[in-house]
């Protein structure tokens, strides 16, 4: 969910660019939400002094929220021509999606948005067009990594751009703001052509069909599935919305040229066993996506059996353990081998190892190392890294709180709001406008409906009418855990005094408590209780 805002200019008169806009997803602590998405109140708040948003690169991590926010923002969106297509065609997958004006700039191109002249770098990643910015300022240039790593082999692209990157630093850097990833791993990511020509053996000898599941942005890696395929005298299938939008975008723009064409899913029944290969979303177990439908066998027209392989092409994000694991436990009861990266070489990261980032910082040699994307733990590792490495100042930073990198020190100078919007259906807002807090406590201890009906006499005219959802049907005696509802409703209108039942609004948190408090006795849990109150 990568945000970041660089100012320029007096406190009272300070302009903007905003460096991508992403989102995260859901977990189960968030019910029926769809997008996480970042807290811009505090550039909502100034809008006439955002100039720009300028993206990096096109991950939903980086890009995904652009759609959603552009609304409350629209300032001009600066983005190469892959991110810039991929946009559009995702917001033609999404009715109503707004129409965002995009420039398009390219890696070594050079332009202006307000006071910051921006630089486009080339750098590896593992997707098409990534770039690092260099921003410069009369109060100096700062660098800012995106998502990189150093590979002298990647799938599509020119490598990252050593040459240029240490001129850049030759004319000197203030500050290089640099992704933490892999912060705590020695080494170097190996390169993507490894992957490439292990994927091409795992082909070539495996005996069914192969399913591969990676990250749909993943144009390096579709385009050398495909290249593995062709060579083994497979045919592929895309399988998966995502997976098959991106395609689309990369083969307009020439990403696939030389492949053979993709086979349809109405054709690849057709194709012997060992003559199919399928490259599908749900590397991280998205219920809904292409994996898990194949792996409870309900696709209507492709499937996996006994010899076939299913290769996971990813790495898995943290949360997402579980719901992976449940689709290769239903594969594996289908005698379907898996492979995955601790088995063989079929992914590497994206971002860089140690040894990458200290190559990085001898190029850029910056006054001020600010670690960035990354958890607490790499941060501070990252931090640590810089020390070591004789950067004089190091900042490290976290969500809300704003620096000032000159002129004077390096130091934070103020705490600004952040936080989390959600995407809930066609909605965007704060957990309590999304009503996410009340949705939690709903899952876990359900809800509870009660309507007492009083006579013109303040009597009640029929037993209190309970429904209840997500609860027990029983208590632990076998009784109806809504009978045992309804004779604590009634017990708490005949407690209250018929002068005072006038107030209905009594009788409705007499009840309510009542209720509750029933419920917690005979289950040992609260569930949320309505009451709906009415006189004759």
């Amino acid at each position: 969910m990568n945000l970041a805002l660089y100012g320029y200019g007096p406190s009272d008169n300070r302009e903007w660019i905003m460096v991508d806009c992403g989102v995260s997803f859901a977990g189960p602590d968030f019910p029926g939400v769809d997008l996480v998405l970042p807290d811009i109140s505090f550039i909502e708040n100034r809008l006439s002094a955002l100039k720009g948003i300028v993206i990096t690169h096109a991950h939903e991590d980086h890009y995904g929220a652009v759609l959603d926010l552009w609304p409350r923002l629209k300032a001009p969106v600066y983005a190469t021509p892959f991110t810039a297509a991929l946009l559009q065609a995702k917001r033609e997958g999404e009715p109503g999606a707004p129409k965002v004006p995009v420039t398009i700039f390219r890696a070594g191109e050079t332009f202006q948005v307000g006071p910051f002249s921006i630089e486009a770098v080339n750098v590896t990643h593992s997707i098409p067009e990534p770039v690092a910015l260099a921003i410069r300022t009369p109060l100096g240039t700062v660098v800012h990594t995106g998502d990189w790593k150093i590979d002298a082999t990647p799938a599509l692209g020119d490598p990252t751009d050593e040459a240029r990157l240490r001129q850049i630093g030759e004319d000197g850097v203030l500050a290089l703001i640099c992704d933490s990833t892999n912060a705590m791993r020695e080494g170097v990511s190996p390169s993507e052509r490894q992957v490439t020509q292990s994927l091409q053996e795992i082909i070539a000898a495996a005996k069914g069909r192969v399913a591969i599941t990676t990250f749909s942005s993943n144009v390096g890696r579709i385009r050398s599935i495909a290249k593995a395929s062709d060579d083994a005298g497979r045919q592929v299938l895309l399988m998966g919305r995502s997976m098959k939008r991106v395609a689309d975008v990369a083969g307009e723009l020439g990403y696939l040229d030389g492949l053979q064409p993709f086979v349809g899913e109405q054709d690849f029944g057709y194709l012997p066993r060992d003559k199919a290969v399928i490259v599908l979303t749900g590397s991280q177990g998205e219920p809904r996506a292409a994996l898990a439908r194949l792996s409870r066998d309900e696709h209507p027209t492709v499937a996996l059996s006994k010899d076939d392989t299913v290769i996971f092409s990813s790495r898995s994000i943290p949360g997402n353990e579980k719901a992976i694991g449940d689709i290769k436990n239903a594969l594996i009861e289908r005698g379907v081998r898996i492979i995955e990266d601790q088995d063989k070489l079929v992914h590497v990261s994206g971002h860089p190892r140690r040894s990458e980032m200290k190559q990085m910082y001898e190029w850029i040699r910056p006054k001020i190392a600010v670690p960035a994307h990354g958890e607490s733990a790499h941060l501070s590792a990252h931090a640590q890294f810089a020390r070591d490495l004789g950067v004089p100042e190091v900042v490290s930073l976290r969500n809300g709180q704003m620096v000032r990198l000159a002129p004077g020190a390096a130091t934070v100078i103020d705490e600004v709001p952040f936080g989390r919007l959600y995407k809930d259906g066609y909605l965007v807002g704060t957990a309590e406008q999304m009503g996410i807090n009340e949705r939690r406590r709903l899952s876990f201890a359900g809800q509870v409906s009660v309507l007492i009906e009083l006579t013109a006499k303040l009597e009640l005219e029929v037993d209190p009418e309970v429904v209840c959802m997500g609860l027990p049907a029983k208590d632990e005696t076998g009784e109806e855990m809504s009978e045992v509802l309804i004779d604590a409703a009634a017990g708490a209108v005949e407690s209250i005094p018929k002068g005072r039942r006038k107030d209905l609004e009594l009788v409705r948190e007499a009840v309510r408590r009542a209720v509750r408090g029933e419920a917690n006795d005979a289950w040992g849990k609260k569930p949320a209780v309505t009451v709906f109150v009415t006189r004759g």
